[in-house]
Formats: C-alpha cells, structure tokens, sequence
C-alpha cells in the first residue's frame, strides 16, 4: 500500500493564460511551462526543449503540441516527447482545471 500523498498546488486562474498560449511557473526543480489550448486543455511540460534547451514555452501551440522557437522542434505537450522524426523528451507534469483554476501536481 502507496503512502504517497500528492498535493495539488494553485497555480493560476485558466483565463490568466491566453488560448495558444502558455505561463512559466518556476519551481526548486526548473521552470515549468503550463499550456493552453484553444479547446481549453492544460498541459505542464518542464520548460526545456530536449534538442538544445530552447524555452518551449515561447514556442507555438498547435492542437496538442508546442514548437520550439529556437529549431523547430514539436514536442507533443501530453507526453513530452519530440514528434519524428526527431527524438527526445521533455518531462511532463499532471496538471487540472477545478473551477476555473490551474493546478500542478506537487
């Protein structure tokens, strides 16, 4: 039996992050990016292309992917992982809207 325990920590209103964009939320562990579609969706993905480092969170969101600004690289925000035929992986956070708020999972 897990004694884990997961904490849900409020990030920000969802209306406070424009639709195709993204907020950068900075943590002991790196700089998340937190992403949201124009269907409303929320990804957390941390905010370091796996290429070469680039910010993806001032990249261009497209359906459920984020370019990178720097080499073009689209990484898929659910998973984090490069679409091919590019390789690599970012990590991904869980993350939620509850009443019109953003959560991270802590």
């Amino acid at each position: 039996m897990s004694t884990e325990t997961s904490i849900w920590a409020p990030v920000c209103a969802l209306d406070d992050i424009p639709q195709l964009g993204s907020r950068v939320v900075r943590t002991d562990s790196g700089d998340i990016a937190i992403f949201r579609t124009d269907g409303d969706r929320v990804f957390a993905v941390h905010d370091k292309c796996p290429h070469k480092g680039g910010p993806l969170s001032q990249g261009i969101v497209h359906g459920d992917t984020v370019t990178c600004p720097l080499h073009s690289w689209k990484i898929k925000l659910e998973s984090g992982e490069a679409v091919a035929p590019d390789v690599g992986c970012t990590r991904s956070f869980d993350v939620k809207v509850e009443d019109g708020q953003v959560l991270l999972k802590a």
